[in-house]
Formats: C-alpha cells, sequence, structure tokens
C-alpha cells in the first residue's frame, strides 16, 4: 500500500533536484534526502512529480536525470523589421471559467483550501437528465467517433485496430503517469517483448500492465460492461506487479491514502468507499450515450478513489468501454496534454 505522501517530501526532492542544474541522478537525489528514501519509494515519488509538471525526466548522455521544469509563457517581441516568437507549453482551449481553475490548481499547495468528498457532487447528477457534455458536442462526438463495424457485433472495430489500439493507449495512458517509454520503445515492448535500454522496470510493467488489460476489454467485449466487476477486473490488471501490497491488485482500497499535489483528501471508511463506488459504477451504467458515460466515469472513479493506486489508469480505460462495445473509435489519449489532463483531475478534486 502506497505510503501516505507528505507534501515536504515532494518539496524536499525538488530541493534536491534544484542544486543540481545539469540533471540529477536517481543516485544523487537519494543522497540528497535528508530522511532516507528506498529506491523503489523515490522513483513513486519522482513519477508524482512528473505528473504535477514540477520536474521532467530523460537521458543525458549514458545516464537518466531529472531537472526543475522551468516556467514557460508565450512572448511577441516585435522590433523594426524583426519579430521574435517564442512559444511555451502546449495546451487545450479553454472557458473562462476553466482558466480559472487552472489559475486556482496552479497556486503552491499552500494557497488551496483543503478539502474532502463532496457528496453533492454526485447527487446532483441524473442519468439522461444531467449532461456533462453539451448535446451539440455529444452530436460531433458521435460523428467523428462512427466506424465502418457500426452495426457489427460489440467490440468488433476495436479488435479490427487491437495492434495500434494496444501501442498508441498504453503509450498514451503511460505517459501520463510520467513513463518515459517513447511510442517507439512501447511498439518494441508490446510487439517483440523487448523492454527499453536503460528503462526502469516498474515503467516496463506499467506499459504491459497496459496491454494486458486492454486485451481484456477487446477480446471479451460482449461480456465486459459498466459494473463493478469489470472496473475492479480494471484495476488487477493495471495494477499487477505495481503496488506495495500485492494483495490490494484488483480490490477496493481499506485504508486512507492522499493525492500528491493535491489538497483534496480522499473518503477514508471503507464501507462509505465500497458504498460509493457502487453507486458511481451504478449511475454510469444508467447513462445511454457512450460518450457522456465515458466521461463521467473519468471524473468520479479518480474522484472517489476507490483503489489504494492506478485510479486515474482505471477509469481511462473503463471510459473505453462503452466505446469499444458500441464499435465506436476509442480514446487513446494521444494528443492530450499531460499538464492539462492533470490541472483538468485537480479541478474536479480541488
Amino acid at each position: 500500500m502506497p505510503k501516505v505522501i507528505r507534501s515536504e517530501e515532494l518539496d524536499q526532492i525538488v530541493e534536491v533536484i534544484g542544486r543540481l542544474p545539469d540533471g540529477a541522478e536517481l543516485d544523487e537525489i537519494l543522497a540528497g534526502m535528508g530522511e532516507p528514501l528506498s529506491r523503489r519509494t523515490l522513483q513513486r515519488r519522482l513519477a508524482d512529480l512528473v505528473i504535477q509538471g514540477r520536474i521532467t525526466g530523460g537521458r543525458a548522455q549514458k545516464s537518466f536525470k531529472y531537472r526543475l521544469v522551468p516556467v514557460t509563457g508565450t512572448l511577441d517581441v516585435t522590433l523594426p523589421g524583426i519579430q521574435v516568437e517564442a512559444q511555451g507549453e502546449v495546451y487545450v482551449p479553454t472557458s473562462a471559467e476553466g482558466e480559472e481553475i487552472k489559475v486556482y490548481v496552479r497556486q503552491p499547495i499552500q494557497g488551496r483550501r483543503p478539502v474532502g468528498y463532496n457528496i453533492e457532487f454526485l447527487e446532483a447528477y441524473r442519468p439522461n437528465a444531467t449532461w456533462y457534455l453539451p448535446g451539440k458536442l455529444r452530436e460531433q462526438l458521435h460523428i467523428m467517433g462512427r466506424s465502418p463495424a457500426d452495426q457489427a457485433p460489440a467490440g468488433t472495430f476495436a479488435r479490427d485496430i487491437l495492434n495500434r489500439l494496444l501501442i498508441d493507449l498504453s503509450w498514451a495512458s503511460s505517459r501520463l503517469e510520467g513513463n518515459t517509454y517513447n511510442r517507439l520503445d512501447t511498439e518494441r515492448l508490446i510487439r517483440f517483448g523487448e523492454a527499453a535500454e536503460g528503462k526502469d522496470a516498474i515503467e516496463t510493467q506499467m506499459i504491459l500492465n497496459h496491454k494486458a488489460a486492454i486485451e481484456y476489454l477487446v477480446h471479451d467485449a460482449e461480456r465486459v460492461a459498466v459494473n463493478a466487476d469489470t472496473v475492479i477486473a480494471l484495476h488487477a490488471f493495471l495494477s499487477d506487479g505495481l503496488l506495495a501490497d500485492p494483495m490490494a491488485c484488483g480490490k477496493l482500497r481499506n485504508r486512507a491514502v492522499e493525492i500528491g499535489g493535491s489538497v483534496y483528501l480522499p473518503m477514508a471508511l471503507p464501507q462509505r468507499i465500497e458504498e460509493l463506488f457502487g453507486i458511481v459504477v451504478g449511475m454510469a451504467a444508467e447513462i445511454g450515450d457512450p460518450f457522456e458515460q465515458a466521461f463521467f466515469l473519468m471524473v468520479h472513479l479518480p474522484y472517489v478513489q476507490p483503489f489504494e493506486d492506478v485510479n486515474k489508469r482505471v477509469s481511462r480505460l473503463a471510459a473505453n468501454i462503452p466505446l469499444i462495445k458500441g464499435n465506436l473509435s476509442p480514446l487513446s489519449f494521444i494528443d492530450v496534454p499531460e499538464r492539462a489532463y492533470v490541472d483538468a483531475l485537480l479541478g474536479v478534486l480541488n
């Protein structure tokens, strides 16, 4: 089971990395920590910091190093006869309300108000009466997502594109967790079983777990559904070999957890977690529109945090259940900027 992460611990890691402007290797970070951490624990903390957008990792010559993420922005400077343009981070278009949320969740953690689970958020939703996705957007998604196999048995289109889906979704979903495999390395791992040189075993396992979970959804498309059994099975596939407690794979959590970079404290009572998980999955099953159903799962599963870890990965693959069953184009997340995804999740949690 993952240790409750203290913000001071993450801040100390960032401070150690900041002392080495040319990048810090894992062993250098371990040596610089005031409180000793195991290599595996530190790797998890580094992955959390990558997800939060506070650090980045990459190979430098023959070693893998972590660096602080530089402050970026967009600047246009026009001089007589000269124009200089500098581009900042890749993001997605946002509304005025979305921009306000982005500014709020990017504040230092001490500037945000701690919050717990708000049951009113769930109770306000009525399947097929309340909509997170506007009608015009749903219509557009149905047009964009339609496949040649729309009248075929469930899962036909996903089986037709399985090889591509395995690579794209495994790579993109893992990337959103801070995994440093590139797409080509992911393809070699999935197609030939060749692990990329210099990559951590946890990163390799994460991608292989995605492969197994996607194959489960596609090959058993007529049996899988938006229900508790399928979602729990996804967690078992996705968390295999990645949890400190192997017995926690495929099981609802029975103790409190915290989320790095967030002031949100998830529900801690096991009976309440089980109840809320059942309500969320049950409500999702009632939603008739597959795209609304997918979005509902991506919002509410991470909000409940039913598992000790790997909740976001579960939500991304669970969101594909109605699309695979309906022979619609699955969500691969390949064009989703990591920072925008994290900001959106923090916007729901905070």
